[in-house]
This record gives C-alpha cells, sequence and structure tokens, in this order.
C-alpha cells in the first residue's frame, strides 16, 4: 500500500474516533477536570515522578494523558498526526488553564524533528497503548525518540504485546469464547482491517472503518531502540491490558482487562530505555 494512503485512511479513521472519544460514552475525563488525573494502574505503578520534567508524548491522541502529566508539574508537548485530536487537546488544555504546561503539535511523527525543531531537549519520551502498530517503521520511530532526548533521558513505553496481537475474536478460527489466529507473529506486512467497533464506547459505530497496521515482535522494538543509541533499563511484561483486547477478558479492580482464571498469554508489555 502506498505511504499516502496508509496515512490518509488512518487519519480518517482516527479523525472519526476523535468525536467517539469526547461524546457520552467515550472518555471519562471527569478526575482530569477536576484536576485529579489518573493514569492507568500499569503505567502509574511504572513512570515514576515527572515533575520539572521536560516530557514529550508521541501520538498523544485528545491529550488526556499529556494533560495527567502536566497537572503532576511536568512541561509537556503532546504530538498526534490527527487534527481534530490536537484541536481538541488544545481546547482541554485551555479549559483546565495548562495551556502553559501544555502545547499540542500536529505532525506526522516521522516529521517530528522539522516540527517540533528541539533535539535532545526533553528529559521523558512518553508513548503508551496502542501507538506502535500504526508505524511502519520502527527504526525510524526509534531514531525519533533518542533524537528528541538528552543524554540520560529516558523513553517510557506501555503496548499491547506483540504475542496477544497476534489473535482476534474476528479471526476466521475464532472459537466460542476465545480469539482465532489472525496474523503471523513475524509477518512484516501492512495488516487492512474494518473496524466497526470503537475500543472506549462499543455501542459507537465507525464509518471511517478501514485501519492499515503492523505488526512489531518485542525483538524488533528492542533492536531499534539499541540501534538507535538506547540502552535498556527494565523490560516488563504484563497478564493485563487497558483496553477489552478480546470478548473473553474480565475487568478486574483496577479497571484493566485480564483473562479470566489463568493468564494465558501476555496482554501488554512496558519498558524504560536510557539514551546514553
Amino acid at each position: 500500500m502506498a505511504e499516502t494512503d496508509w496515512r490518509a485512511t488512518n487519519q480518517a479513521h482516527w479523525k472519526e474516533r476523535v468525536a467517539i472519544h469526547l461524546a457520552p460514552g467515550g472518555y471519562d475525563l471527569t478526575a482530569l477536570r477536576a484536576g485529579q488525573g489518573r493514569l492507568d494502574a500499569i503505567v502509574e505503578a511504572e513512570l515514576g515522578p515527572v515533575a520539572g520534567c521536560r516530557v514529550l508524548h508521541l501520538q498523544c491522541h485528545v491529550g488526556q494523558d499529556t494533560l495527567t502529566l502536566a497537572q503532576r508539574g511536568a512541561a509537556v508537548t503532546g504530538l498526534d498526526f490527527c487534527s481534530a485530536g490536537i484541536e481538541a487537546a488544545r481546547a482541554l488544555a485551555g479549559e483546565l488553564g495548562l495551556a502553559d504546561r501544555a502545547r499540542f503539535v500536529e505532525s506526522d511523527l516521522y516529521q517530528a524533528p522539522e516540527a517540533l525543531a528541539e533535539p535532545e531537549s526533553f528529559d521523558l519520551v512518553f508513548v503508551t497503548w496502542g501507538a506502535l502498530a500504526w508505524l511502519p517503521d520502527i527504526a525510524g520511530w526509534a531514531r525519533v525518540v533518542a533524537g528528541f532526548l538528552k543524554p540520560g533521558g529516558r523513553l517510557y513505553l506501555a503496548e499491547g504485546h506483540p504475542i496477544a496481537l497476534v489473535f482476534d475474536d474476528r479471526a476466521p478460527t475464532a472459537i466460542e469464547g476465545m480469539p482465532g489466529w489472525l496474523v503471523p507473529y513475524f509477518d512484516p506486512r501492512a495488516l487492512v482491517l474494518d473496524e466497526e467497533e470503537d475500543y472506549a464506547n462499543p455501542a459507537a459505530r465507525l464509518t471511517q472503518t478501514r485501519t492499515v497496521t503492523w505488526m512489531h515482535p518485542v525483538a524488533e522494538v528492542l533492536g531499534a531502540l539499541r540501534g538507535a543509541g538506547m540502552r535498556l533499563d527494565w523490560l516488563h511484561e504484563h497478564p493485563r491490558v487497558t483496553w477489552r483486547m478480546f470478548q473473553a477478558l474480565e475487568r478486574d479492580a483496577d479497571g484493566l482487562w485480564a483473562w479470566p482464571g489463568r493468564p494465558w498469554l501476555p496482554l501488554a508489555y512496558s519498558l524504560a530505555a536510557v539514551r546514553e
């Protein structure tokens, strides 16, 4: 698929998601609007203090987590390729009185160095949940991350586990109550799907259903970071994830989605890497 095709296809898809996520039944912004924004339980346990840090949030969507970090004393730049998401994030920052701590930039991730022109200026690059699958070139992503970090600065990444993303409820091999095979773990080709249901509001139905994504094995991500001059600090795997990846999952006391009974497969992973 041509570069313009996948980019335009995904932008149209995410533009529609912005409206769904800001409408009733979408994202719950109550705590954020009360000045007490919360990150998910996995990130809360791992990220650590950010007060006084310069943070770059890549693929920030409507800025909910970006503004949560700003509420905690960070100076945050959020970047996303979707104009509707950036407009919503800027409006929310103004509503919350956080425009002096959080700015939002519309840019394709791979053009971020030109859009921001702030090399080696951030203490932390923050990337979470459903970001990497939308990128065809992980080595290029890692170079972008490293290029924005100060020496000694770190990346925090939390993602759906690619082992779990091999499976899907819509796969022809799905059986009652369990997902089936969807895509091979080592398949580098673009995966083109039609998604009508939204992950935040299952009652909503998308009209811009076409998506183009890529599978990125964990070793590929780690190798890309190493090739960009990053050193792995730690890597964690999790039997829980922030969205209902499969219908078989059940919500736990922390608001995360987990396997019933036994943790059959890792559902998420997270890591910290340091720019040397």
